[in-house]
């Protein structure tokens, strides 16, 4: 599998959770549990398409990572939006 389709697996993977984060108090325990509890299937992901660890795949992965909570964050706010 490449780098890009595990990038945009992690980006899906982390939308409700990023969805999930934007709807607690921030720095309560669950707002914590929201931003870690994917890293075990980000790195299982990794493990069972062949990626590896590999120094280059860092940027990406972690770009892709905080992305999927910005965009989880995003969505929550246009869908409780008043307009």
């Amino acid at each position: 599998m490449s780098l890009w389709a595990v990038a945009a697996c992690v980006v899906i993977l982390n939308l409700p959770f990023g969805f999930l984060r934007a709807r607690v108090e921030r720095f309560s325990k669950k707002w914590f549990l929201y931003i870690h509890l994917p890293i075990p299937f980000v790195i299982a992901l990794r493990l069972i398409s062949g990626l590896g660890f590999q120094l280059y795949t860092f940027p990406v992965m972690i770009g892709a990572y905080f992305f999927g909570q910005f965009a989880g964050s995003i969505a929550y706010r246009y869908v409780n939006s008043d307009g």
